[in-house]
């Protein structure tokens, strides 16, 4: 089984290639478009890996890395 990576980003060009790029490495690559909806996928994925970026609107990065 994969490991399981979360990418969370509100540019799609930004959520595309670094999905590419892990998915090229053998990750299962799941991604949300800001903080907000990756906290609510992380229960369900449990992922391995979470690359996040920091200013993204309704929950940033920082916020979503304090609530982790």
């Amino acid at each position: 089984m994969a490991p399981v990576a979360l990418v969370v980003d509100d540019s799609m060009l930004i959520r595309h290639t670094v999905c590419r790029f892990l998915e090229a490495r053998g990750y299962e690559v799941e991604s949300a478009t800001n903080g907000l909806e990756a906290l609510e996928m992380i229960d369900r994925l449990r992922p391995g890996l979470i690359v996040t970026d920091l200013q993204m609107p309704k929950m940033t990065g920082v916020e979503l890395i304090a609530a982790l």
